[in-house]
């Protein structure tokens, strides 16, 4: 049995090598297939890696708590209703469940240090924030929370907003910069923190205490948002309880009444996160799949007529004892090897428009091994499907009449 396989793949070989362009040509859809494949699933789980890293970089056990009601304000609103307090903040501290909690307040402003100057994003926070949101320093420190009760005038400079205000590289701790129009010192830069989920740029920022932003920035005692941690990952769905009670007693609402603040579960977006970035991968992994099945077509295409050229020539082996089904397996085989072939091609352009992609993209594309193997098995049964048709006619053909075939 291997010696006959043997002797099939030898000739299928040499009738593919007689007509090297059709055979490129006939390959060339199985090759782009399978590159696309295995491009657009490296993409699909490269991003999703990326989304589900800055994610996790929050950490599981976070919790957001926001002014405004879902459906009043809607969430991200930027602190439109004014209904938190560092007050609730404080009340929310004594919490058993409770780890580390950060009020903020944020402001665009522009930044000037010397000639050079930058509008950022100023947020004001209490030092706890360094703990929820993983922040690293690279040169001074952080904020105290004797800098928060005194108020005063000291900042931390993100990467891009340091890259933006220092072009010479300086150390910029115990510089001055102005921020709208308000003299600041720097007492320390941050490690870069990269994009956030949503590809917002997290190094463009510019920390300092919240009670100087509040007296000194934006004129107001209410906070935009407070960032929770939770002291365990199984406690978070407490701690939302727990907030929630808290906080629609200290507002004085009525029982029933809608809440005026929106707690939110970092948790349940990482889920519904993964769950769109799976079906995003899905989703590109079908699309560049129909490419495969074109390429199936054209291999059927060109056994049809592969078998007609090849009437005579079949009707000889035949003639010389050649079974039908010898005559099936080998048309058969023929079309196992143009898609092999034009799988392993496939691939690794694949794997190479993968690697351009993340150089030239700033992004990661990652190619898996299950990628592979999946595309390439993929693209061996659209061979065998689709030459199915040609092979079974090659072999049905009569053989008085296929050695007169003119």
């Amino acid at each position: 049995m291997a010696v006959k396989t043997n002797i099939l793949a030898q000739f299928s070989l040499q009738a593919l090598r007689a007509n090297k362009l059709r055979s490129f040509l006939t390959m060339l859809g199985i090759i782009i297939g399978v590159s696309s494949v295995i491009l657009m699933i490296a993409i699909g789980q490269g991003t999703q890696a990326q989304v589900m890293a800055r994610v996790n970089s929050l950490g599981s056990n976070v919790v957001i708590v926001s002014p405004g009601a879902v459906g009043q304000f809607g969430r991200g609103s930027g602190g439109a209703a004014q209904t938190l307090t560092d007050a609730d903040s404080q009340a929310i501290a004594q919490l058993p469940s409770v780890a580390n909690v950060a009020p903020s307040v944020g402001k665009s402003a522009m930044v000037t240090q010397g000639s050079e100057s930058w509008t950022t994003t100023v947020t004001g926070t209490s030092p706890a924030i360094q703990n929820i949101s993983s922040l690293s320093l690279a040169e001074g420190r952080f904020f105290s929370d004797d800098d928060n009760t005194s108020a005063n005038a000291v900042a931390v400079l993100g990467n891009t907003t340091y890259e933006d205000l220092y072009a010479t590289g300086a150390n910029p701790v115990g510089t001055k910069i102005s921020v709208g129009g308000v003299p600041f010192t720097v007492i320390g830069l941050l490690k870069s923190s990269g994009a956030s989920a949503g590809g917002q740029d997290q190094d463009d920022v510019i920390y300092v205490p919240l009670k100087t932003a509040q007296i000194r920035l934006v004129g107001s005692t209410y906070v935009s948002r407070i960032e929770l941690q939770a002291t365990k990952s199984d406690q978070v769905s407490t701690l939302v309880d727990e907030v929630t009670t808290l906080l629609h007693r200290r507002h004085n609402l009525a029982n029933g009444a809608t809440n005026d603040f929106t707690v939110t579960n970092l948790s349940q977006i990482l889920s519904t996160t993964q769950s769109v970035s799976r079906m995003l991968t899905l989703f590109l992994a079908g699309v560049a799949g129909i490419s495969l099945l074109v390429g199936g077509i054209g291999i059927m295409n060109i056994m049809l007529v592969a078998v007609t050229e090849r009437t005579r020539e079949i009707g000889i082996r035949m003639s010389l004892g050649a079974t039908r089904g010898d005559v099936l397996s080998q048309f058969l085989m023929e079309a196992l090897l143009l898609s092999l072939a034009g799988s392993f091609v496939g691939v690794a352009l694949g794997t190479i428009g993968a690697v351009l992609f993340s150089t030239l993209a700033k992004m990661t594309a990652q190619v898996s091994l299950l990628s592979i193997l999946a595309s390439v098995a993929f693209a061996a049964l659209t061979g065998i499907f689709f030459g199915y048709y040609p092979a079974r006619r090659a072999a049905a053909l009569n053989p008085a009449e296929a050695l007169s075939y003119e």
